[in-house]
């Protein structure tokens, strides 16, 4: 597939996909309050996708993801948040 072949195939789904993305921050920052780790995470992540380097999927989700190895003993809550907790970025 030729690169004219992808973005005719795929650009408007990216491009509706980049507005709910716009409309999500757009909500999130018209309320009050700090950002919290998935903010922070989710923002890290944005950044990959301008740069001019490949495996864009794979950076966006390695910092979206827990980078430890070693398994916890128990779970520490009810449900997956989409981003690892600890992250400072």
């Amino acid at each position: 597939m030729t690169r004219e072949e992808a973005l005719n195939l795929y650009f408007l789904d990216a491009r509706a996909r980049l507005i709910d993305l716009a409309a999500f921050l757009d909500r999130v920052e018209r309320c009050p309050g700090e950002d919290d780790f998935r903010l922070r995470s989710f923002r890290a992540a944005l950044r990959h996708l301008s740069e001019a380097k490949t495996e864009k999927a794979r950076a966006v989700l390695t910092t979206l993801s827990d980078p430890t190895m070693e398994p916890l003993p128990a779970a520490t809550t009810k449900g997956a948040t989409g981003a690892w907790p600890q992250f400072k970025g």
